[in-house]
């Protein structure tokens, strides 16, 4: 699950500033992706009239979420793409600690990260399709002052979560400057402890040929692709890290491809837009 104020991947945003400056809450998304069974996407732009904010809450459209200082809830009511079809429901994410890490991904300081829950405990509840589970999760925000793809050509990122906490790796390729990897464990109760990262090694291009590679003490393999795009992948790997097995989230993100003319041409198929 992903809320978008200004989407970065939208095609809309994209084509509507090429000609002048515009407004980021003209393009806002909640993202949902289920990858059981069954297998379900959402991700639908809406305009400015659709979104409410404030210190605690952002509502998009039929979708919205709540901080209410313990836990944040988000309540969702999207429909999927190709084949219409609602995903309904709430999630809610218990942080087990609020570290204040924020990163700055590009030396021009215009994109930061920023792992709010490195380690939570997630509580899943859906009414369309009917399913719950729950267990460990972890919240994160990017946010910049620039379009995406003119600060970096592409990047990796990777958590592992831990019975003691998390290990995340982030890895960009900057188009201005050099290469940079940001490499951190987080503990249950908060602590940060900067790492030594370990070699970045490869993984099987994607079916799109989106390069893959990941931190890892032995080499990784891929245990299964969730999503496969020209632009953009995202994997379960196992990636033994300091001499003990681990599974691990991992994406990939190509700013190269995402910028041609023909994956953006793609991209409606996936991220309709409507104007409330």
């Amino acid at each position: 699950m992903i809320a978008f104020i200004g989407s970065v991947f939208s095609p809309y945003y994209a084509w509507a500033r090429r000609h002048r400056a515009i407004d980021p809450l003209n393009h806002c998304a909640v993202n949902i992706a289920l990858y059981g069974t069954p297998r379900r996407w959402a991700m639908t732009e809406r305009g400015r009239m659709a979104v409410r904010q404030s210190a605690t809450m952002l509502s998009i459209g039929p979708s919205s979420l709540h901080w209410d200082g313990n836990v944040l809830t988000a309540e969702f009511d999207e429909i999927g793409v190709p084949w219409p079809s609602h995903i309904r429901g709430r999630v809610q994410i218990y942080p087990t600690a609020l570290p204040s890490l924020e990163i700055c991904l590009a030396a021009s300081g215009k994109h930061r990260w920023s792992p709010i829950a490195p380690c939570a405990r997630v509580e899943v509840t859906l009414t369309q399709p009917r399913l719950a589970w729950r267990g460990s999760g972890y919240l994160d925000t990017n946010r910049g002052d620039a379009p995406l793809e003119q600060g970096f050509a592409r990047w990796s990122w990777s958590r592992t979560a831990q019975r003691d906490g998390t290990t995340i790796f982030y890895d960009v390729v900057p188009r201005a400057g050099e290469p940079a990897t940001h490499a951190y464990r987080l503990t249950l109760s908060g602590v940060i402890e900067p790492l030594e990262p370990p070699p970045m090694l490869r993984l099987p291009a994607t079916r799109w040929g989106v390069a893959r590679a990941t931190r890892a003490t032995a080499p990784p393999t891929s245990v299964r692709t969730l999503e496969d795009t020209p632009f953009y992948a995202r994997s379960l790997i196992e990636a033994p890290l300091f001499g003990e097995p681990a599974v691990a989230m991992h994406e990939s993100l190509s700013l190269d491809r995402f910028r041609a003319p023909w994956v953006r041409a793609l991209l409606p198929f996936r991220m309709p837009r409507r104007a409330g």
